[in-house]
């Protein structure tokens, strides 16, 4: 699959390394600053879904473009290792990111807070104790997943990349 003559997957890619981060620090944000709930909780769940998408969209196309571009490449070349490695690390990412999109997702629903506005529209009342803290845990440990996933999986892109053209 192209775009203007490109392969999709080196455009969308750009939409994952961007988003994916976005989405783990707003959910951070939503787990750990209690008062700022009320701000944080729909831009999250929305940044949530926008990596997850596109997230998806770079694994679709990038199994695409190996498919039309590297799937001929035998077994011993040194970049289809390094494309394996950098697909491997795309397909945890994919699953990681899907996870921080349910947790999110919890987190929007139901994690109370105050809201800092005078009428005190977007207050929540508080869940359960046990709620309140192991979700908020759950979400950092997952936006801390998603930060190191791509990270790895962007990483091993642009070693994969270099390697095709040493």
């Amino acid at each position: 699959m192209d775009i203007n003559g490109l392969p999709a997957h080196v455009l969308v890619v750009h939409g994952a390394v961007v988003f994916a981060p976005l989405a783990a620090l707003a959910a951070t944000l939503l787990a750990v600053v209690p008062r700022w709930r009320y701000l944080t909780r729909w831009p999250a769940l929305a940044l949530a879904l926008v990596a997850t998408v596109t997230v998806w969209l770079a694994r679709i196309s990038g199994t695409d473009f190996f498919d039309s571009r590297f799937a001929s490449l035998p077994a011993d070349n040194p970049v289809l290792a390094a494309i394996r490695e950098h697909e491997e690390r795309g397909e945890t990412l994919s699953l990681v990111v899907l996870g921080l999109l349910a947790v999110t997702a919890a987190g929007a629903w139901l994690l109370g807070g105050p809201s800092g506005f005078a009428s005190g529209r977007g207050a929540k009342e508080l869940a359960a104790p046990w709620l309140e803290t192991a979700l908020p845990v759950l979400l950092v440990l997952v936006s801390l997943a998603t930060l190191v996933y791509a990270f790895l999986a962007g990483d091993a892109g642009a070693r994969a990349t270099w390697e095709q053209q040493g």
